[in-house]
């Protein structure tokens, strides 16, 4: 994995940094890859994962209906055969 080093960083901008880090539970570091990553993120793109928790928000599931799935047969599944 590539190392990036920042030179001459001003310290006001370091020290923000790790005010913003520990607000958000993370070390300097991850924090700094969190903002890089949210800054050469393609703007529109859809995460699955956002999009997939956002659907489980909207529908609010019942107690019941959460039951059904955790009870599902987890089987794997057979690869599909296109002969």
């Amino acid at each position: 994995m590539p190392v990036l080093t920042v030179r001459n960083l001003p310290d006001e901008v370091h020290r923000g940094l790790r005010v913003q880090a520990a607000r958000n539970g993370r070390s300097t570091e991850a924090e700094v890859r969190a903002i890089l990553e949210e800054a050469v993120r393609p703007e529109g793109r859809v995460r699955l994962g956002a999009l997939l928790a956002e659907a489980g928000r909207r529908v609010a599931l019942t107690d019941e209906e959460w039951r059904a799935f955790a009870s599902r047969d987890r089987t794997p599944g057979r690869p599909v055969s296109f002969e």
